[in-house]
């Protein structure tokens, strides 16, 4: 087999480790969201909310989450922290908060609910550095299991649902390509693709 004319890092998270949270750990997690979003102008306070699959990459489990707001807002972000090697409770938590108003309330036709944000950098050759990207979701459609994180025709990361929910984490802008997400039936056809980038 030739090498590669690009490298590009794939499946650089660990899969999904643990359900979705609850009791103590749930309540932590929320604590920590709420506060992040406390610090945003103009956003009133977040209803229920909701986890998403967690995913671990350089020592750091990433669980994103979102939420609505009686304005008909979102507010989404994620919560990391350290995880320690020896299998002891988690550290050094710290969360990031937005919030936007183009919800899928208001968007009847989409099929994928997305949000993503960069959170780290991969160094590649020729001084090329990979966006790496955290990137959450719902399926809006029947019938999905597996989300892919696609990089032109080559996938970088794929993440089972669990009920509607996926996260992904991938290099985005290597080679000028620019990443997409497609969701996938147990089966193996493409039900829906969605670029993180507006059409525009």
């Amino acid at each position: 087999m030739p090498p590669n004319a690009q490298i590009v890092p794939r499946y650089v998270a660990e899969p999904p480790q643990a359900p979705a949270p609850t009791g103590a750990f749930a309540d932590r997690l929320r604590g920590e969201f709420l506060g992040a979003a406390a610090q945003l102008d103009g956003l009133d306070e977040p209803g229920e909310l909701s986890f998403f699959p967690d995913r671990t990459w350089h020592g750091h489990t990433y669980i994103p989450i979102t939420g609505g707001t009686e304005a008909g807002l979102e507010v989404y972000g994620y919560v990391f922290f350290a995880v320690p090697e020896d299998g002891g409770e988690p550290t050094e938590f710290a969360a990031y908060a937005d919030y936007t108003d183009e919800t899928a309330e208001r968007n009847p036709d989409w099929q994928l609910d997305i949000s993503d944000e960069v959170i780290g950098g991969w160094r590649g050759l020729d001084g090329s550095v990979a966006s790496m990207t955290l990137v959450w979701g719902r399926a809006m459609i029947g019938e999905g299991t597996v989300a892919t994180a696609e990089l032109g025709e080559l996938t970088v990361d794929e993440c089972s649902l669990q009920g509607e929910r996926f996260t992904l984490l991938a290099p985005d802008g290597v080679g000028g390509a620019l990443l997409e997400v497609r969701l996938y039936s147990a089966a193996g056809r493409e039900l829906a693709r969605e670029s993180l980038y507006d059409e525009e």
